[in-house]
């Protein structure tokens, strides 16, 4: 089997697509993984739903590194994620689209990283550039195209779930400087990272975190939220994908410190 360059990880209400794909299983060390394969424009495309097809695995339970390393071994150097979030920030309201730019960890159990030490030596990720910047300058450049407003760069603070934050944890992660909040970021964009994959995520704001606003999250809206979205935001991923990339403009391929 050839190669496949690309692949699109999405998250909460990003499963279905027009395009006609077939379904392949990958095995890995850390298990199994079933992803889609589709055809655009001459290039094949893997997608791979994060929370399982049928969304029965909780953001805590994903099996982030048989996903990632699935990713590597069919031959993947760039991704695009989607994510849903909450907003802590009043710029960015319910709906908006976002562009994720850097993260702040608040995880507890997740392994969060290939390098384990043994024979393979002690080694150490640089996260100057967690989301790529070449790919995120493709995104800015090409929403324009889809008609699609994205209302900033933010940045993403990771939590374990299932549950949602509390309004006093709100209230201090506003204070580090983070615009949204999500569950599924970290450690997936650390270990494409550690592979030496570009990887970038856009987030649907689907609601306010809470204490940001009066009232209950109307969770009712979130479906509505994405549906209106989802098929653009993968339409201008698979746009960028048409076009030549490669690693030369950014230094992804290259991030890793041995000691």
């Amino acid at each position: 089997m050839q190669p496949i360059q690309y692949a699109i990880i999405g998250g909460t209400g990003v499963y279905d697509s027009s395009l006609s794909s077939y379904q392949k299983s990958v095995q890995t060390e850390y298990g199994g993984v079933e992803v889609e394969i589709a055809e655009v424009q001459g290039k094949q495309v893997v997608f791979l739903p994060r929370h399982g097809k049928q969304h029965g695995i909780p953001p805590h339970l994903i099996n982030y590194r048989a996903n990632i390393k699935a990713l590597h071994e069919l031959g993947v150097q760039q991704i695009f994620a989607t994510a849903a979030v909450g907003s802590l920030n009043p710029d960015y309201p319910t709906g908006s689209l976002v562009v994720i730019s850097d993260f702040i960890d608040t995880t507890k159990q997740r392994p969060l990283t290939f390098f384990e030490g043994g024979s393979a030596g002690v080694k150490h990720v640089n996260m100057d550039d967690p989301y790529c910047c070449n790919l995120r300058k493709q995104l800015l450049e090409t929403a324009k195209l889809h008609g699609l407003k994205l209302a900033g760069a933010a940045v993403y603070i990771c939590t374990e779930g299932p549950r949602f934050e509390t309004e006093a944890e709100i209230k201090i992660m506003r204070q580090w400087g983070a615009d949204v909040v999500g569950m599924t970021s970290v450690p997936e964009v650390i270990l494409a990272k550690e592979l030496g994959m570009c990887y970038a995520s856009v987030g649907f704001v689907v609601n306010m975190a809470t204490g940001m606003e009066s009232g209950a999250i109307q969770f009712d809206k979130i479906e509505e939220i994405l549906a209106s979205n989802k098929e653009k935001v993968n339409m201008m991923f698979l746009d960028i994908f048409s076009k030549i990339l490669n690693q030369q403009a950014c230094q992804c391929s290259d991030s890793i410190v041995s000691l």
